[in-house]
C-alpha cells in the first residue's frame, strides 16, 4: 500500500488554513505532518483538528523546522513575508511548496524562483480548477476580440483581504493583455475618479469591491458595439481552493525542483 503524502499546512488557524486542514484529513492518500502559525496566534498548542471535533495529534507551532519536520509538501496561503521565511527553510529541508499567497512583487517573485531552482515549487494566485479553466477562456476570447472591445475586470473579496487587486484579478489581466500582445503594467488602470477622458480602447481596467464574507467573485466584461461578453467565476466555498491545492500537492510529490503552476496540474497547454 502506497504510503499517504505527509502534507504540512502554513497559516493553519486562519479561514483558509482550517479549510486545508479539514480537505487533507479527509483525503484517504493525504496526511497531516505539521501545522504552522504566526508566534501571536493563540492557537499555537491546539491540535490542529481541534474545530473538526476530532484530534490529529498534530499541534500548531511557530517553529518552521519542527512545523515541516517530516512534510514532503507545505501548502501556504499567509502573507508574502511569511511565505519567502518559510520557503528558505523548505529549501534547506528538501520540502516541496504549493504556494496560494498573493500580492508579490517582482523582486519577491524572483526570490521564489530562485529557490525553485532547489525545490519543487507551485505557485498559483487561484488554486481553483474551474478559474483556472476561465484563464484559458479568457485567452480564447481575447484573441477572437482583439478590436472593437473594451475590457474590464471586476473583482470582488471579504472585508478582512489586504491586497488589491485580488492576485486572481491579476492574473486574469496577465492572460488578456499577453494574449493581445500588451504589456499590463503600461495598459493597466486601477481605478478611476473625477473627468477622467474618454476610455482609452487599448487600456485594461480593473474595479474592486471589499465588503461582507464575500470568498471571490471575478468577472472579465469585454464590451463592444451592441453586445457584452462577461465570463465570470464566483467561489461559494474555499473548499475549490483547498480541494486545488491537494491536486498541486500531490503533483509536486513526482516531481523534482522547478516553478509550476496550475496549467502544469492540470495539464492545460
Amino acid at each position: 500500500m502506497t504510503s499517504p503524502l505527509k502534507i504540512a499546512i502554513a497559516g493553519a488557524s486562519g479561514r483558509m488554513g482550517r479549510m486545508l486542514v479539514e480537505a487533507v484529513s479527509q483525503a484517504d492518500d493525504c496526511q497531516l505532518s505539521g501545522a504552522l502559525d504566526r508566534p501571536d496566534s493563540p492557537a499555537l498548542g491546539q491540535d490542529a483538528s481541534a474545530f473538526l471535533g476530532r484530534a490529529s495529534g498534530v499541534a500548531i507551532t511557530p517553529d518552521l523546522v519542527s512545523g515541516i519536520a517530516g512534510a514532503q509538501v507545505l501548502i501556504d496561503f499567509t502573507r508574502p513575508e511569511g511565505t519567502l521565511a518559510h520557503l528558505a527553510v523548505c529549501r534547506e529541508h528538501g520540502v516541496a511548496a504549493v504556494i496560494g499567497t498573493t500580492g508579490f512583487t517582482e523582486a519577491q517573485k524572483a526570490e521564489i524562483a530562485e529557490h525553485a531552482r532547489h525545490i519543487g515549487i507551485m505557485m498559483a494566485p487561484n488554486m481553483s480548477v474551474g478559474v483556472n479553466v476561465v484563464l484559458k477562456l479568457l485567452d480564447m476570447a481575447a484573441r477572437a476580440l482583439n478590436e472593437g472591445y473594451d475590457i474590464e475586470i471586476i473583482e470582488a473579496h471579504h472585508r478582512h483581504k489586504v491586497d488589491a487587486p485580488s492576485g486572481t484579478a491579476l492574473k486574469m489581466g496577465e492572460v488578456v493583455a499577453e494574449a493581445l500582445g500588451r504589456d499590463l503594467r503600461s495598459c493597466a488602470v486601477y481605478g478611476r475618479e473625477g473627468v477622467t477622458g474618454e476610455r482609452d480602447p487599448s487600456t485594461i481596467g480593473f474595479a474592486t469591491v471589499r465588503g461582507g464574507d464575500i470568498i471571490g467573485d471575478h468577472t472579465v466584461l469585454f464590451a463592444g458595439t451592441g453586445e457584452r461578453i462577461e465570463i465570470s467565476h464566483r467561489s461559494s466555498s474555499r473548499a475549490t481552493y483547498a480541494q486545488g491545492s491537494l491536486r498541486a500537492a500531490r503533483f509536486l510529490a513526482s516531481r523534482g525542483a522547478g516553478l509550476f503552476n496550475m496549467n502544469d496540474v492540470l495539464g492545460i497547454a
